[in-house]
């Protein structure tokens, strides 16, 4: 399958180790600085390799590659024009979170990719964590019964050294802040594991260490699910002097657990009523990983290409994209109206919150 990726920047080198890692044919690399695109193949010691085209066009790429596949690893704030682009040229994409940085634009990917019949692949990669598997294999075997609650908590830190890096990070046009950025991940398997549909959110951001951005360093939410639970979410890169966890835990009638490390990528509790010998193994398993990505974007990839050849939705898919989306617009909004917000949400945008923290 013929690949190509767009962006080269901090997140690209983990989709060109994933479509190594499935045997696709790299065909081209695309960025609006050369010296990226070199110094990604070089990582890699694919500098030589003639057969991979460089274009600091990625329209004029689409146009003489023709990949049957790509994914997109720009500043967030272009993600949906590129995707939507791509989908016009019956190209199938992967696109790093966020999709989208408004409602409408998520709900336009969706939209064209159907009449298009193309697939889209949003990059919550955790979902494929070994850990969250098996928390998501006992939901759906009905082991946690009837659920109570949930919680998400992403204590991470970010300096200035991490922003000052690319002068998008912490925008609100082309990033948005810890919530968007960092804690989306978390969100995203918060929402999958509770049922996905959230019918209200409360939230509160604030801008306390990160003066030097425009958006928030630190947020905190309750959601409200339309089957009844409620679910807590913390997120922040506001912690000393590094990252700290990501955990994220459910609570049923008869089953908690707890999955934690930096990337929800180890089991740390795991009790149920109906225990088994299996369930000691998976007490305290760990999956090494070597960033806070985690191994999931191999796995991701892997889908992708099946998903394509099988003709089926992606596992993750645009709207799985959109809805961990929505409820951190909705939070914004709430922020910034000082109320709880219902969903589904219509119309708001990151960029509806400038101004916030400067009032």
């Amino acid at each position: 399958m013929r690949y190509a990726l767009i962006g080269c920047g901090r997140i690209s080198a983990n989709h060109i180790k994933a479509a190594l890692n499935n045997h696709l044919e790299i065909a081209a690399v695309s960025d609006i600085k050369e010296e990226h695109m070199e110094e990604l193949l070089e990582k890699y010691n694919l500098q030589e390799e003639i057969s991979i085209k460089r274009y600091t066009d990625y329209q004029k790429m689409l146009e003489e590659v023709k990949p049957e596949l790509v994914s997109i690893a720009t500043k967030s704030g272009i993600h949906a024009e590129i995707a939507l682009n791509c989908i016009e040229a019956g190209v199938h994409v992967i696109i790093e979170k966020p999709m989208a940085m408004n409602i409408q634009d998520a709900d336009a990917i969706i939209r064209r990719s159907c009449e298009k019949n193309v697939k889209v692949a949003v990059c919550h990669q955790n979902r494929f964590n070994i850990a969250v598997q098996e928390m998501r294999h006992a939901l759906e075997q009905g082991r946690f019964g009837k659920l109570s609650h949930g919680s998400v908590h992403v204590r991470w830190n970010r300096n200035q050294n991490y922003y000052t890096q690319a002068a998008w990070r912490g925008t609100w046009e082309q990033d948005g802040g810890a919530l968007m950025n960092q804690c989306i991940h978390g969100i995203d398997l918060l929402c999958w594991m509770m049922g996905g549909e959230v019918e209200e959110v409360y939230g509160a951001t604030r801008q306390r260490f990160h003066y030097y951005l425009e958006a928030e360093d630190v947020g905190m939410a309750v959601l409200k699910f339309k089957n009844g639970a409620v679910a807590t979410v913390e997120g922040t890169t506001n912690v000393y002097p590094k990252n700290l966890e990501e955990t994220l835990y459910l609570f049923g009638e008869n089953g908690t657990v707890k999955l934690g490390g930096t990337s929800t990528n180890n089991i740390e509790v795991w009790d149920f009523a109906d225990e088994t010998e299996k369930d000691h193994q998976k007490q305290g398993l760990t999956e090494e990983t070597s960033n806070v990505y985690g191994n999931g974007h191999s796995s991701l990839f892997a889908d992708m290409v099946q998903a394509i050849e099988e003709n089926r939705e992606p596992y993750v898919d645009a709207k799985a994209g959109r809805n961990a989306l929505e409820v951190i617009l909705a939070i914004y909004k709430s922020q910034r109206e000082d109320m709880p917000v219902r969903l589904p949400l219509k119309d708001f945008a990151s960029t509806d919150m400038k101004g916030e923290f400067y009032k």
